[in-house]
């Protein structure tokens, strides 16, 4: 029975063993199979990125090339452009070389026409001097037979025909001449007139003197504890100085307008005898109100003697107030009224608008009006005053562009330039002598040469403008625009001048190299 259950337990161990080597088996090969899979799909996902890769990458170098090829055909094209434009420039270089040889042939033939009608001429000549020749013969065989009157008077009678003859034709060689050459004599004749024009100076000056009848005078002017004298500058804005010359008081303003004004109340004043703060008040509205009147009247007259219409309101009486204004001891109002006349001269001779013309000379200096009380120059106060009462852009430019401070845009400018120069240096015109002009500017450059760092200073625009150049290594970008300003404010405090000067800064670094 043992050995039974023996040889049964071997059995069932052998199908035992043979069942699990089976299965086994069966999972070797599934997980055989799993991991198989498993290396597909990691292999065709490996391949799937290598592929996206390479068509990046394809993309990448294909884009790069496509740059490439676009900045190469950018390239050719604009070298395509710069060869058109150079071949136009040929072509029109090749057109008026066409034109010049054009107009040569046309010369050259109306130069052979003529001496082939001169030959034709000479040849008639010829052919009439052989004929007269002949005739003198005839003529001489006749005069054997005359008498020593008859022979003279025949030979004079011929004289006199050929010499009407030559005279005549020498007049109208005369005239024709005359008539090529009237033009540019006549702006000779006009030009010599223009800088023979005279007019009265008014000399420049800051002050103005009132005689008074006594000392008892001036103190009632001073008043108690200077009450008066206070209350007078306070209504008038002047200063007034009654300690410096005795018999006389001084009235000093840089504003010509206002120190009329002080002048006229301070006289009625002195006539009135009542001198007190609030006859003071009193005097010097009615002051006002008269300087105002004389205002008026002084645009209105400069408006008809130039006969400049359709002026705004405004603008006569900035001009009028140009009465108490001087440059160099010239009378600005003066000055306006002759640039403007001058300015319709020119502009008649040169067949412009001759209105236009007088306009921007009457309104070329309007600026001067009010440069004491706007910053900047009188050209550019006046071009934008003119552009604020809607003057044409001709009269806007030729103002703001008369001393070159911008580009001239027409021609009216150039002749407002032109007879503002006239205008001023013309003999007796302006105070200022030769002498002190050329020692201001010398003066100027002077000023400009003595800051550290300046190689050279030049004084252009009849000094007012002055042109600094300084040395790029000594003076660095960050202090060159304290150097102008320093420059500026030396010669504010050491110079006395018109109106206001330009400093221009120039810096520049020079690099100086051999070949040897």
């Amino acid at each position: 029975m043992a050995l039974i259950y023996a040889l049964g337990g071997l059995v069932v161990g052998g199908v035992l063993g043979y069942a699990a080597s089976y299965l086994y088996g069966l999972y070797v090969k599934k997980h055989a199979a799993d991991e198989a899979a498993n290396v597909v799909e990691q292999a065709r996902i490996e391949a799937d990125k290598t592929r996206k890769e390479a068509e990046i990458t394809a993309k990448e170098e294909v884009f790069k090339r496509r740059e490439e090829f676009e900045k190469e055909t950018q390239d050719i094209r604009n070298e395509l452009k710069a060869l058109e434009r150079r071949l136009s420039r040929r072509e029109d270089n090749l057109d008026q070389k066409t034109d010049a040889l054009g107009k040569r042939e046309k010369a050259v033939e109306q130069i052979e026409e003529k001496a082939n009608q001169r030959e034709r001429d000479l040849t008639t000549r010829q052919s009439e001097l052989a004929g007269l020749i002949d005739q003198e013969k005839d003529a001489l065989a006749q005069v054997a037979q005359l008498s020593r009157d008859d022979a003279r008077r025949l030979l004079m009678e011929k004289l006199e025909s050929e010499v009407r003859h030559e005279s005549a034709a020498l007049i109208n060689r005369i005239v024709e001449q005359t008539k090529e050459e009237a033009e540019n004599k006549s702006r000779e004749i006009i030009s010599l007139a223009i800088q023979r024009c005279a007019a009265d100076i008014t000399q420049e000056a800051t002050v103005s003197t009132i005689d008074i009848p006594s000392d008892e005078m001036k103190g009632r002017i001073i008043g108690r504890e200077g009450r008066n004298i206070r209350a007078f500058e306070r209504e008038t804005g002047v200063d007034v100085i009654v300690d410096d010359t005795p018999g006389v008081v001084v009235i000093s303003s840089f504003d010509s307008v206002r120190r009329e004004m002080a002048r006229r109340a301070l006289e009625k004043l002195i006539v009135d005898g009542r001198i007190h703060p609030a006859r003071i008040e009193e005097v010097v509205v009615e002051a006002k109100k008269e300087i105002e009147e004389v205002i008026a009247e002084a645009g209105k007259k400069a408006v008809l003697e130039t006969d400049v219409h359709g002026l705004h309101p405004k603008e006569v009486g900035l001009i009028g107030r140009l009465r108490f204004r001087t440059s160099y001891g010239q009378n600005v109002l003066r000055h306006s009224i002759e640039v403007s006349i001058l300015s319709g001269i020119i502009a008649s001779e040169l067949g412009l608008d001759i209105q236009l013309a007088k306009r921007c000379g009457l309104l070329h200096d309007i600026g001067k009006a009010v440069d004491h009380e706007v910053e900047g120059g009188h050209p550019a106060i006046g071009a934008d005053l003119a552009r604020r009462y809607n003057e044409r852009p001709e009269v806007i430019n030729a103002i703001g562009g008369h001393h070159d401070d911008i580009v001239p845009a027409n021609v009216y400018t150039i002749i407002i330039a032109s007879a503002d120069a006239i205008s001023a240096s013309r003999p007796g015109a302006r105070g200022e002598s030769l002498e002190k002009y050329i020692k201001r500017l010398e003066r100027l450059e002077e000023v400009a040469k003595s800051f550290n760092g300046v190689d050279s200073a030049y004084a252009i625009q009849a000094g007012r403008e002055v042109r600094v150049i300084v040395n790029g290594a000594r003076v660095p970008d960050a202090e060159a625009a304290k150097v102008a300003r320093d420059i500026a404010l030396e010669i504010e405090k050491e110079l006395s001048y018109p109106g206001e000067i330009k400093v221009t800064l120039i810096r520049e670094t020079r690099i100086v190299e051999y070949a040897r």
